[in-house]
């Protein structure tokens, strides 16, 4: 598998943690290998602010899918989920976004990597920082614990559940 992306997880509606977990399980069927991911963060809402609680977290994968057809994954599981596009930044059984595809900039009509607001969102870039604080966005010529440390607001993220240690995916396993 010879491309590595970032992709982010949130949802606010229903058994959240199962939706993580879900999406977690079918991203893994899907010629994509999960090589690390973060804990679990409690974050509030950001835009549309009149809704539950999200719970968000990043993953790290290996693929040899291409930025696209990775994104057709994503968007099938959504659906799957029982996804809804209603409100913008509005209530979700699950939202997953690539992040970072390699260190490649990629803008086409239904996709633009990195991710165009991935350095304004604290819960974005807290459970990145805790993969990879030296990681760099190709955008902007920083580590991302450096923009976390210029990030205004990080206090609508809270620690929900810490991943394990040496067995990390036991933390999804039911």
């Amino acid at each position: 598998m010879n491309n590595t992306a970032y992709i982010a997880l949130g949802t606010n509606l229903g058994n959240r943690e199962h939706y993580l977990c879900s999406a977690l399980k079918a991203i893994q069927d899907e010629k994509v290998l999960i090589t690390d991911f973060s804990s679990i963060y409690e974050t509030d809402p950001v835009g549309y602010e009149d809704q539950n609680q999200f719970l968000n977290m990043v993953i790290k994968v290996k693929t040899n899918l291409s930025p696209v057809d990775l994104l057709q994954v994503l968007q099938t599981i959504e659906l799957q989920s029982g996804r809804e596009r209603k409100i913008r930044w509005g209530p979700r059984t699950l939202d997953l976004d690539i992040l970072l595809y390699n260190h490649e900039n990629i803008e086409t009509d239904r996709l633009i990597v990195p991710h165009p607001r991935m350095t304004e969102r604290a819960f974005v870039l807290v459970p990145l920082a805790e993969i990879d604080q030296g990681l760099e966005i190709p955008t902007v010529p920083k580590p991302v614990s450096l923009l976390l440390d210029e990030l205004q607001d990080r206090e609508g993220v809270r620690l929900w559940k810490r991943r394990s240690g040496e067995d990390v995916f036991v933390l999804f396993e039911n």
